[in-house]
């Protein structure tokens, strides 16, 4: 499974992925490998703000739940519908169909140094 050039990768194991002024987060192929076969996800309603490092997401696999953490705060202008219906999108396509929501945000919160490169992350986990 490849990720999109210019990823950027939490130690929680979520992604952001700029996208003009917008920004979109799910959760990275190594997360959805260890979590297994999802079955049900929560997603915010849209309006809906956060800060960096907080639960904004659960998804549920046939093995256990796990809270989602925000890589960078904003507020959600739109939810991945389709994961509703079909969560096992998230198995399928992390990185494509399977995003969870789109945020806007204050760039600078990229900046932060503690996200990483899609590489580097993946580094990380050996």
């Amino acid at each position: 499974m490849t990720a999109p050039e210019g990823i950027l990768c939490s130690k929680s194991h979520e992604y952001v992925l700029e996208d003009g002024s917008l920004y979109t987060i799910g959760l990275t192929d190594y997360a959805v490998e260890q979590l297994g076969d999802i079955v049900f996800v929560e997603l915010p309603e849209v309006g809906a703000t956060f800060g960096k490092g907080e639960v904004f997401s659960t998804v549920e696999s046939v093995k256990a739940a796990s809270e989602v953490y925000a890589p960078i705060g904003g507020t959600v202008v739109e939810i991945n519908e389709k994961l509703v219906e079909a969560p096992e999108t998230l198995n399928n396509e992390p990185y494509g169909e399977g995003w969870l929501i789109k945020v806007e945000s204050d760039t600078a919160s990229l900046d932060s140094g503690d996200l990483l490169e899609y590489n580097d992350y993946k580094e990380e986990l050996v």
